[in-house]
């Protein structure tokens, strides 16, 4: 992490740069102690709170107590990895919209497709310069934030507030599938992005609208969005 290293020792002022960061939280998540402690020594001087633990499993007692406004995760860990971590947040309807950026010393292009593929929203390689490592984490809560004042494309922010008649239990795979919709995507984007058929998402799609009695996709996404599940 010597670029880490390098832009610790170079800091010209004290003051941390809070004014811009309004102490959004975030949590680290990571095995290596040293890299843990140049990140969040990082982090915090640029103005934002930081969580941090050792493992998947720490961080989603973590996540019982606290939601953080982003999560910054390496890959590779003993107890529980990334990738299994990424799975449990994607599934749970209390942290599904939480963006997550994969750090990780794999940088082939599999290994970067397998981690946005796996749910990660960043993903990026060891070592980094820590400037960039912030912009990401910017462009993410700014991203959110865009996505809180508007709607997708199609979307009637205008209209009465969805309403299902009864509870409505998703399996995992129509989660994701709603997630997507609610961003306004296609079924035939979202076949591709989860590597199914069309015909398959039409399916799940379906299905969904029979279990919330709605009478659309665009009811599916605002009823999506209003149960803070996307």
């Amino acid at each position: 992490m010597k670029p880490l290293e390098a832009a610790l020792q170079s800091r010209l002022s004290p003051m941390k740069e809070n004014s811009q960061k309004d102490s959004k939280k975030l949590l680290l998540i990571d095995d290596d102690p040293n890299l843990i402690l140049l990140v969040k020594d990082y982090l915090e001087f640029r103005g934002y709170q930081v969580m941090t633990a050792e493992n998947g499993r720490e961080a989603l007692d973590i996540l019982e107590q606290n939601i953080p406004d982003m999560i910054i995760c390496d890959v590779m860990m003993p107890e529980m990895d990334g990738y299994s971590l990424v799975n449990h947040i994607r599934e749970e309807p209390r942290t599904n919209r939480i963006p997550v950026l994969f750090l990780s010393a794999k940088g082939q292009s599999q290994d970067r497709v397998k981690g946005l593929n796996e749910g990660a929203d960043v993903y990026m390689v060891k070592p980094f310069e820590p400037e960039e490592l912030v912009a990401q984490v910017e462009s993410s809560l700014n991203q959110i934030k865009r996505w809180q004042q508007g709607r997708p494309i199609g979307l009637d922010a205008s209209g009465p507030t969805i309403h299902v008649p009864h509870h409505v239990e998703l399996t995992p795979t129509e989660l994701k599938v709603v997630q997507l919709v609610a961003k306004g995507m296609a079924n035939r984007e979202i076949a591709e992005k989860l590597k199914v058929s069309q015909r398959t998402i039409e399916s799940h799609v379906s299905n969904m609208l029979n279990k919330t009695s709605l009478n659309n996709r665009t009811e599916l996404a605002r009823w999506a969005i209003e149960s803070n599940m996307a």
